[in-house]
């Protein structure tokens, strides 16, 4: 950044900035193991299986590794992101808001997608290190990584110590379970908290630990009720602009 941040955005990517969730590339690479990656990606979001024991499922379904070409060709085809995200991410950093995508997503995925100029201007990418490729000169570099969902918060705190941010200036954004510890984190730090495109699996582990979000954006999702895109797509994230001047005058 050119200027000293005065608010820290640590946002999940998976559903939560993106519509694509974070095994789409395998998924898209190898189709016959759609099915069980969905579930397993559910079974982990909804805390019932660790990250590490899903990867690990997940390595054994895939018969070859998910080469950088293969990832190119995902996101050639599937890249996304929801409406206003990317003017979101640059307004805020625009506005003196430093970005950290916080995400169980794959390093691979944010290397290529950096490459390939697909990805807003963002100051820190944390992520998981199951997919990678060998970085080149001048690329993106990868400090912090997410192996598990627990290294959200330590991810988030790492940022907040090295810039000397009040924890009352940092938005903490999530959609699932699998956000859940950055969340009770987040709660005990007395950060902003914000639930995009909330999934039931985040609704229930905030009730569970007596967590109160500060907002919800987008579809708060009901028991039994299916995702919906199209609906999702329909929100613009750069309502949320709005929180960081909030944030500023804390």
């Amino acid at each position: 950044m050119n200027t000293t941040p005065r608010v820290i955005i640590s946002s999940d990517w998976s559903e939560c900035l993106s519509p694509n969730g974070p095994f789409d590339p395998i998924a898209f690479r190898f189709p016959e193991h759609k099915g069980p990656l969905k579930a397993i990606f559910r079974e982990y979001t909804g805390n019932a299986i660790t990250l590490t024991a899903a990867v690990e499922r997940i390595r054994k379904l895939m018969p070859a590794p998910l080469t950088a070409e293969a990832m190119d060709a995902y996101l050639d085809a599937e890249f996304a992101m929801y409406t206003g995200a990317r003017e979101f991410i640059t307004k805020a950093r625009d506005m003196g808001a430093l970005f950290v995508i916080n995400t169980t997503g794959s390093q691979g995925y944010f290397q290529r997608a950096l490459a390939k100029k697909l990805l807003p201007e963002v100051d820190v990418i944390a992520a998981n290190p199951f997919i990678a490729y060998p970085l080149t000169a001048g690329g993106p570099r990868f400090h912090l990584t997410v192996t598990e969902i627990a290294d959200k918060p330590k991810n988030t705190q790492a940022v907040l110590t090295e810039t000397g941010i009040s924890p009352h200036r940092v938005m903490v954004m999530g959609d699932s379970g699998g956000d859940g510890p950055h969340f009770l984190w987040g709660a005990e730090q007395g950060c902003y908290l914000v639930g995009a495109m909330t999934k039931m699996s985040l609704s229930k582990y905030c009730q569970s630990h007596k967590i109160t979000l500060n907002k919800r954006f987008g579809i708060s999702y009901e028991p039994g009720q299916q995702r919906d895109i199209h609906e999702e797509m329909k929100y613009d994230y750069q309502e949320l602009l709005s929180v960081i001047k909030e944030l500023e005058s804390r």
